[in-house]
């Protein structure tokens, strides 16, 4: 089992990427709740034993996102922001209304999105 330290050490391993990307300090919790709430919905099941990714409209999974590469993987991402935003889901649409990337280059949207 993962400790808090190795979790801690994680986090602060991707606000590095983030800060090299011209994130700011205090833009790093919304920059990674958007990931992180798009990575958690693949490993958490509801009641019914279902992914809690059926949240998520086809097309807008983790998985997609994570097996793009370069622009075509940033540009995918800005739109999947733009469009969770507008989901049918309430819970999903209040994370993702008028959600934004201040990222920039591509190979640090891979940092963030690599397992």
């Amino acid at each position: 089992m993962t400790s808090t330290t190795d979790i801690v050490a994680k986090l602060w391993g991707l606000c590095n990427v983030l800060r090299d990307d011209g994130v700011t300090y205090n833009e790093y919790v919304t920059e990674l709740t958007y990931l992180l709430f798009l990575k958690m919905l693949t490993e958490v099941r509801d009641q019914n034993g279902a992914l809690r990714e059926n949240r998520l409209p086809d097309g807008y999974r983790w998985g997609t996102l994570a097996k793009k590469e370069g622009m075509e993987q940033l540009d995918y991402y800005k739109a999947m922001l733009l469009d969770l935003g507008k989901a049918t889901d309430s819970l999903v649409r209040a994370i993702f209304v008028d959600a934004q990337t201040r990222l920039r280059k591509p190979t640090n949207l891979k940092a963030l999105t690599s397992n």
